[in-house]
């Protein structure tokens, strides 16, 4: 069944863009041919055709998307340690202490320390772990904590902090992630049947690498799971105008053009978590510290205009106030097409630039909710508005959802159940004037986002998935527990329960 080419869906509910459209709220058939949605017309009305798929009731809806992914580095967290529960520096290194090596080295993931109540050092990490290389990266990418051994094998100084950050830590994830190219294809495919069961139809992958490489290599081995946009680093950015990649433009050697070039990608500040943010007003614990840049605005400017000139569009990544200003400067003046990531803290005056300047917001709302306590600790000072998902849609400027996979889990219905009720496990809402509507959170999860989101009308893109329930009138838990019992790439099952 699975690869499939579907002729007709039967008895389906539709949800989502296209549903206005229609004479009632009961089962239609769908009906499928070259890729995209033929006809719709009332359950048992027309005769169905080709391979068919029963709804049984259930609801469709366009196929989602994942904005923000790592596919790499979310593909291996199935091979590494978990840190991600310890509360504490102690506990994070004992529970590395207790796992048993890989390949001589052991590699944690998922730790948050900003709210610890004691100091993770070089010190505790090699009383726990003794001479065997660990490493145990942040949760959210930045840095990366490391014993005496992993500093050595690494070729970098001990610091007494145990800590590389920014820059530092990125090339730690890229020479950790680079270990067994072929191995990590396996594990990327398998990732992407996991999203596909969760309706998934399409990523865009920013894994820190030259991912042009990766994609020919999959593409060749025949990934067809899902549709990807893979991004461009600066410091490949001359060696991709070389080779005449443009944004859009199918990857090598790929058939059907699932997979194609996406954008150029420029991390201009640090993150939340590692206290690296630039923003206007300094952090709680050093009132020194205010983030940094880590793209100069003239530097960024420049590596826009280039990439524009090339045919390339831009993602930079911006969290604290003062790089999200810096970027939005940046869009104005080089006229470039694309998005800000992350946009975590924006102020007030810089929201309506998103809509004027035609930037999308490309935002990831559980992290809103894994960092609520943080956000409240480490941003009180702040005068920029936190998470403003409700304030940038009111604005009109389009908003994309994604993950940013493995900070948080690749599912798009946390993404939604995050943006729709700004809670989970039972919690109070978080700053809940900040919510979005049902409505807005499913387009933001399709391929266009909340201004251009899929629909599903004769013509479309055949890019669908069956749920359980109707998204527009779940619960947050019956948000986060979705079941798809078929997901549909171009007409083509690519999982059916």
């Amino acid at each position: 069944m699975i690869g499939a080419q579907v002729g007709t869906i039967r008895g389906a509910r539709i949800a989502g863009a296209g549903r206005e459209l229609l004479p009632h709220d009961g089962a239609f058939d769908v009906f499928l041919a070259g890729g995209r949605i033929a006809d719709i017309a009332p359950s048992g009305a027309l005769r169905p055709v080709g391979e068919i798929v029963d709804a049984d009731g259930s609801w469709l809806i366009p196929g989602l998307w994942d904005h923000h992914v790592h596919a790499l580095q979310w593909a291996l967290l199935s091979q590494r340690i978990d840190v991600g529960r310890a509360a504490t520096a102690r506990e994070a290194a004992t529970i590395m202490a207790a796992a048993t090596p890989e390949d001589g080295r052991r590699i944690g993931v998922g730790f948050r320390d900003a709210l610890w109540p004691d100091e993770p050092t070089l010190a505790l990490l090699d009383e726990a772990t003794g001479d065997v290389p660990a490493y145990l990266i942040n949760a959210d990418v930045h840095s990366v904590w490391l014993n005496t051994a992993a500093f050595a094998r690494e070729g970098y100084a001990a610091d007494p902090s145990g800590f590389l950050r920014e820059e530092d830590a990125f090339e730690i994830s890229r020479r950790l992630n680079a270990a067994d190219p072929l191995g990590g294809d396996r594990l990327v495919e398998q990732a992407a049947r996991a999203a596909a069961a969760r309706g998934v139809v399409g990523m865009v992958d920013l894994d820190m690498t030259w991912n042009d490489e990766s994609w020919m290599r999959r593409a060749a081995a025949g990934f067809d799971v899902l549709r990807v946009r893979y991004g461009i680093y600066p410091q490949h950015l001359e060696r991709a105008i070389a080779e005449g990649l443009r944004t859009g433009d199918p990857v090598r050697g790929s058939e059907g053009g699932l997979i194609r070039t996406g954008p150029l990608k420029v991390i201009t500040d640090g993150s939340l978590g590692t206290r690296t943010a630039a923003c206007g007003h300094p952090y709680p614990d050093d009132p020194h510290n205010r983030g940094l840049l880590t793209v100069d605005p003239r530097t960024l400017t420049d590596l826009m205009m280039r990439a524009t000139g090339a045919g390339l569009e831009c993602a930079i990544h911006a969290i604290g106030d003062v790089a999200n200003s810096h970027a939005l400067d940046a869009y104005a003046t080089t006229g470039a097409v694309g998005t800000i990531e992350h946009a975590q803290l924006v102020a007030a005056a810089d929201i309506p630039r998103f809509a004027r300047l035609g930037v999308t917001a490309s935002v990831q709302p559980e992290h809103a909710i894994d960092d609520r306590d943080v956000t409240d600790e480490m941003w009180a000072a702040q005068t920029a508005t936190a998470y403003p998902l409700r304030a940038l849609a009111d604005a009109g400027a389009n908003l994309v959802f994604g993950s940013d996979a493995p900070v948080s889990p690749l599912d798009p219905w946390a993404a939604i159940a995050g943006a729709v009720y700004r809670t989970r496990d039972g919690r109070e809402p978080w700053r809940p004037e900040q919510r979005i509507g049902a409505a807005a959170a499913l387009a933001a999860s399709t391929a266009g986002g909340t201004l251009g989101g899929a629909r599903i009308e004769p013509g479309a893109v055949a890019d669908l998935a069956l749920c359980s329930t109707d998204p527009l009138e779940a619960s947050e838990l019956e948000l986060r527990g979705m079941q798809i019992s078929a997901t549909l790439l171009g007409g083509r099952l690519t999982h059916r329960a």
